[in-house]
């Protein structure tokens, strides 16, 4: 029997603009090479002197995707994830700042026995021992390296020099695919191939040649275009790629295998070349364009707005699950994004009857003060009027911030993390008491995947029982994704129970409150979940929680 073929390392890298879509470009490149039989390991270099995502402004740089074991990495990890249908971890994201923290940390050891340490070689290697430990752990036959930033930026040049020294090394097992922007300026009516040229050059200058050209646009890319980035960029015109806009990123694989990117990638790294079976992917894109109802969901958030433009990255994860469950129903679901300062001044009321109708409600992940009382409001309005409400992380909190003051009569009910009141709803516990006062926030809170017992009779118990795969019946126990430093005060909780609210589930561990709900004959659908579900869903799999909550939007 023949031995297991040498690694192949496929680089993607990014020019002209950021989000250009490296990430769904090397998704679906991923996607085509483990659907020809192929083991795929994706892992993200990203610029920032962050030792991870965890503790950046997610206007700044996205919605951070939690993983099953806590890693708070990169948006693209969750691409990752939703096209591979595989969980990532630690080893799949890298940045900077852990490469620099590692490298800093073994010299104070003296490590490098007295040695002089510098970005080349100790960066570099450092960038190249992290390929070793995913090879190493999970053994596959082609890694996928997406480079963070753009060509051209100062901060990611190590990583490219790392890419041509690992060239240099294996040159019949390094690729490099330069996912580039083509403009179409409007003045002008024409493609202009200029930029790509000069980030191509870029590229040149570092050493690296790029052996595929994937050009984002409007449009697919002619033939003319097509033939002037293959003489100016030295590449043949059949490795220049086109990637036109599409209604749904996940069409891209079929794009690009329409283009033979994924046969070309294989002949170049001398594997044997298999075409993708894409079978059940090509029946998830058909059901993405078939809707039998429209349906209108408001999501009061916080973090929408980056100057004069809305972003829709800082709850990506949120967008996608949504995306899912209503694909899986045939529901085509209109968002309307509503920042929460908006209801503390103008009113809950107001802004809904402003709005029209709504056919259900999210409040999502936040952190602090700034927007709380809007979103306190609209879980109360929810609440009142029978919306279907769906609260998740902060939600949920919230939410049980608003039953305390409105059912039970606890007017200064609020949590710790917002005020000093004598009804802390929502409170540290112990253990996050001691890390705060040592200020040592990053990757210190509930993170990952944490195991609760769902309470048998409970709405919450009747969704997850409904789909195989999200618990385990025999024990009751299922699992989401955390990231959170507060909890619910079990202080409160048979108030809260006694007037109604249901207590679905609790952690294994420490016995905390996990989702809490109205019983469905006084509301159609009112869910608060500590835990994260939309980390967890997937194009082929939407959650369960996802699903429940749409149908309840849709009837």
């Amino acid at each position: 029997m023949p031995g297991r073929i040498s690694t192949k390392y496929i680089f993607v890298s990014g020019g002209v603009i950021s989000g250009i879509g490296k990430g769904t470009t090397a998704s679906s490149i991923a996607l085509l090479l483990k659907s020809s039989g192929y083991k795929v390991s994706p892992i993200k270099f990203e610029n920032y002197l962050n030792v991870d995502a965890g503790t950046i402004n997610p206007i700044e740089h996205g919605d951070p995707f939690l993983c099953e074991d806590g890693t708070e990495g990169d948006m693209d990890l969750g691409s990752y994830e939703k096209y591979l249908d595989e969980n990532m971890s630690a080893d799949n994201f890298v940045t900077m700042g852990r490469i620099y923290k590692t490298v800093i940390d073994k010299e104070r050891r003296f490590e490098y026995n007295g040695e002089d340490v510098e970005a080349i070689p100790n960066i570099t290697d450092e960038i190249l021992r992290r390929l070793s430990v995913l090879e190493q752990k999970d053994k596959p036959d082609i890694i996928i390296i997406e480079l963070g930033g753009t060509a051209g930026e100062y901060q990611n040049v190590l990583f490219y020099e790392a890419s041509r020294m690992l060239t240099l090394k294996k040159p019949k097992d390094v690729i490099h695919i330069h996912v580039s922007y083509v403009p179409t300026p409007g003045h002008l009516g024409e493609p202009k191939t200029k930029p790509t040229q000069l980030s191509v050059r870029t590229l040149n200058t570092m050493g690296i040649q790029p052996d595929f050209l994937v050009t984002r646009g409007e449009k697919y890319l002619d033939q003319r275009r097509k033939d002037r980035l293959a003489l100016f960029c030295n590449m043949h015109k059949e490795d220049v790629i086109s990637s036109p806009d599409l209604d749904s990123v996940y069409e891209i694989p079929f794009v690009l295998h329409l283009q033979n990117l994924d046969i070309r990638i294989q002949k170049r790294l001398g594997l044997i070349v298999r075409q993708p079976k894409l079978k059940l992917w090509k029946e998830f894109v058909k059901s993405t364009k078939k809707f039998s109802k429209n349906i209108k969901i408001a999501i009061v958030g916080k973090y929408f707005a980056a100057g004069d433009y809305q972003l829709k990255d800082s709850y990506a994860a949120l967008f996608d699950a949504i995306d899912h469950a209503s694909y899986k129903l045939g529901v085509k679901p209109e968002t309307e994004w509503i920042d929460a300062e908006r209801i503390e001044k103008h009113g809950t009321k107001a802004v809904f009857n402003e709005i029209g109708t709504i056919n259900g409600i999210i409040v999502p992940i936040g952190w602090g003060e700034r927007g709380a009382e809007g979103m306190i409001s609209t879980a109360g309005y929810a609440r009142d009027n029978k919306i279907p409400y769906l609260g998740l992380c902060y939600g949920m909190q919230l939410a049980s911030i608003s039953f305390a003051r409105d059912i039970l009569g606890i007017k200064d009910a609020n949590s710790q993390e917002n005020s000093k009141t004598k009804n802390p709803i929502i409170c540290f516990i112990p253990t996050q008491q001691d890390i705060i006062r040592k200020k040592e926030y990053g990757g210190t809170m509930r993170l990952g995947g944490w195991n609760a017992i769902v309470k048998k009779g409970t709405v919450a118990y009747e969704i997850y029982d409904k789909y195989n795969g999200f618990i385990n019946k025999s024990k009751g126990l299922t699992s989401e994704r955390h990231r959170h430093r507060y909890e619910f005060n079990n202080k409160y909780a048979k108030d809260f129970e006694r007037n109604g609210m249901v207590i679905s589930a609790r952690s294994v561990k420490e016995n905390l409150v996990e989702i809490i709900e109205l019983p469905k004959k006084t509301h159609p659908f009112y869910l608060g979940t500590q835990g994260h579900p939309e980390y967890k869903s997937r194009p082929l799999k939407p959650h369960p929680i996802f699903l429940e909550f749409i149908a309840a939007c849709s009837s």
